[in-house]
């Protein structure tokens, strides 16, 4: 199905250089925001206890972060979340008061906390109380990191069997362009790095290296089609082809992406942002960064199409 049909091929690889140097300057301010801020994790995976609270008008941080002060809390992270209204106190393990907090310690904590988010404020209405120990958060974050590598390693081996190497290689780079660029996003704005975002980060490798696939299958079958094109014309060809279903299959997953940002409350609300950062440089990594690869690292039609071997039995001397 075609939403509308483009007649002549968008020459995108006459300016492919222009493209890779916008994607690498992109991709080194997301390496610098990673190093130089770091990720704002969450309490899964630092540990410690995470309170959320909403008050009827704009609440005051400083006051509640004189609070947890004179409690003894040294560092207390207190931020809003998406209103003015909404606040996030997040209290890392080395804060709280005893070494081990068990259903009682908790509760105790949350009554602490109550009390002084109800400082910043008047009618403080309790959203929800987390505690992670040191020990889950850390093996949280192991867990995730060998999910992050099996999945570019599965991506990897897939592309290499089903195209060739140039394809794998090309389209593993495109993604991981993408995975950096989201968490550098991340970094730079401060946005909560949670479990629900990690699973976005996957969801986004396997959502990215779709349309690469399908750009990657056109180019197969463009070749299997002409002999008249170049590498640069077919690659051209294929990715103007693409363009309707790329805009049907990416507008329609928008838009429920949408939905989930705007109306998915704040468990939702990073797990969106995540996969709206990941589709939109998903399209143009997948376009502009894995075909450019391909054709640089010297994709030629026999790469995809075999030369037919003749029987020598049926030769004729």
């Amino acid at each position: 199905m075609e939403l509308f049909r483009i007649k002549n091929d968008i020459p995108f690889m006459k300016h492919a250089r222009v493209f890779n140097v916008i994607s690498f300057l992109t991709f080194a301010a997301a390496v610098f925001f990673l190093v130089v801020k770091g990720l704002n994790f969450s309490v899964e995976f630092t540990g410690g206890v995470l309170v959320e609270a909403r008050y009827s008008q704009a609440a005051d941080l400083e006051k509640i972060r004189g609070s947890l002060n004179q409690l003894g809390i040294e560092e207390p992270q207190v931020q809003n979340f998406g209103t003015s209204r909404d606040v996030l106190v997040r209290l890392a393990v080395k804060d709280l008061q005893s070494g081990q907090i068990g259903t009682q310690g908790k509760l105790d904590q949350a009554a602490m906390t109550e009390k002084v988010l109800r400082s910043g404020g008047p009618d403080v209405q309790l959203m929800r109380v987390e505690f992670v120990g040191p020990q889950v958060g850390r093996e949280l974050a192991e867990n995730g990191v060998i999910a992050l590598m099996i999945v570019i390693l599965g991506i990897m081996v897939y592309l290499a069997l089903r195209f060739e190497w140039k394809f794998a290689v090309s389209a593993i780079i495109a993604n991981l362009h993408d995975v950096v660029i989201i968490l550098g996003c991340f970094a730079l704005f401060q946005w909560e790095f949670s479990l629900s975002v990690l699973a976005a980060v996957l969801a986004v490798l396997g959502y990215s290296v779709n349309e690469s696939v399908v750009v990657f299958d056109r180019i197969r079958e463009t070749f299997h089609k002409t002999r008249r094109l170049t590498v640069a014309q077919t690659i051209d060809n294929a990715i103007t082809r693409t363009i309707s279903r790329t805009v049907i299959t990416h507008g329609s997953t928008q838009i429920m992406v949408c939905s989930m940002l705007f109306f998915g409350g704040p468990t939702l609300h990073y797990f969106a942002v995540a996969l709206t950062i990941g589709i939109c440089f998903g399209i143009y990594s997948s376009v502009l960064v894995a075909s450019p690869l391909v054709m640089w690292l010297g994709l030629t039609r026999e790469d995809l199409i075999k030369p037919v071997k003749k029987d020598r039995e049926f030769e004729t001397p």
